[in-house]
């Protein structure tokens, strides 16, 4: 943290009263002293609005962007809070709305590889068609009843929304909401849930939905379960209407090995296996991007993860990514 910002912040802590004893001081100095993972047992209680405009600056450079403030950039945003033109949380958006914070390797670390496909599966979901009828394959939230489409930007209304995912008791545990029994009606459209195996939709019409999304579900089941899946996906959909999808790829995934392979994937595919695949479905491709970058650890042989978590976002060179993420059509 720079100067300024630190002695911003002991100035403010000490006239909380919350630094009277010699051993809160030097608490206080090893806070200030470390960078944002320090942060939290002091500041936890305190809104960000109330912090001196130094600290709340400080604090959002370092959290959003990995470093601190510089000084014109502190100074700027200081003068802009001070004068009532901008909000602390306002220069929060001003900083993620910025070239280097969409820019830079927002990942990094032991854990940081699922968080960094999330958000560009993310991506992937705000660039799909609009739809009126949508199936989602696999789409339960544990911490959303609109589901994971829903929940994770679909940035589109509409009529009605089916998910379709195992019974609670079936699912992974990284799955555990509770089932939904009856529909839902939420400020995008209808929302309603079946409980069954996404290998089987008789339960659907032929033709009666616009658009089949399946993120993250088909390498669940056998490569026979798979092909049945599209094809139930291809029936189900009318004539024009769109099947995305998003998997691993194989080809990334096999340099990975443990502990990144889940144990629950069945068959994780290659690009041209799942390309073959659907062509035998009868969907025409439509798009079809790369997750997460991972090039240079393909060439080196040596799977890197600051690399491939690092390197978020949607990429062209599709089999060079950790997973791929596909738009197809059914023929019209």
């Amino acid at each position: 943290m720079g100067p300024l910002a630190g002695q911003a912040l002991r100035r403010w802590v000490r006239e909380q009263g919350w630094a009277r004893s010699p051993a809160a001081r030097r608490a206080l100095d090893a806070v200030v002293g470390a960078r944002v993972r320090a942060w939290g047992p002091l500041l936890r209680h305190v809104k960000l609005e109330a912090l001196p405009p130094e600290v709340a600056i400080q604090l959002a450079y370092e959290v959003l962007l990995g470093r601190q403030a510089d000084p014109a950039g502190l100074r700027t945003y200081v003068a802009k809070v001070v004068s009532g033109s901008l909000s602390r949380g306002e220069v929060v958006q001003w900083v993620k709305g910025s070239s280097e914070y969409e820019a830079r390797r927002h990942f990094s670390g032991r854990s940081a590889l699922t968080p960094s496909l999330n958000a560009g599966r993310c991506r992937f979901i705000r660039a799909l068609p609009a739809a009126a009828r949508i199936v989602d394959l696999g789409g339960v939230s544990a911490g959303d009843p609109r589901g994971a489409l829903v929940g994770a930007g679909y940035p589109y209304r509409f009529e009605t929304l089916t998910i379709v995912d195992l019974p609670a008791g079936e699912r992974d545990a990284l799955y555990p909401a509770e089932d939904q029994p009856a529909p839902l009606q939420v400020g995008e459209g209808t929302v309603s849930y079946r409980y069954h195996s996404m290998t089987d939709l008789s339960g659907l019409a032929d033709g009666s939905a616009d658009l089949v999304y399946s993120g993250q579900s088909i390498e669940h089941v056998s490569a026979a379960d798979g092909r049945r899946v599209l094809e139930e996906a291809f029936r189900i959909l009318r004539p024009g209407g769109h099947l995305a999808l998003d998997t691993p790829n194989r080809r990334v995934t096999r340099l990975a090995g443990e502990p990144f392979s889940s144990p629950d994937h069945q068959v994780e595919y290659t690009w041209p296996e799942l390309a073959a695949m659907l062509g035998d479905a009868g969907f025409e491709l439509e798009w079809v991007k790369g997750l997460n970058y991972a090039g240079e650890a393909l060439r080196a042989g040596e799977f890197d993860l600051d690399e491939v978590a690092g390197n978020c976002g949607l990429y062209d060179e599709v089999e060079d990514c950790w997973a791929i993420a596909v738009v197809a059509v059914r023929p019209g």
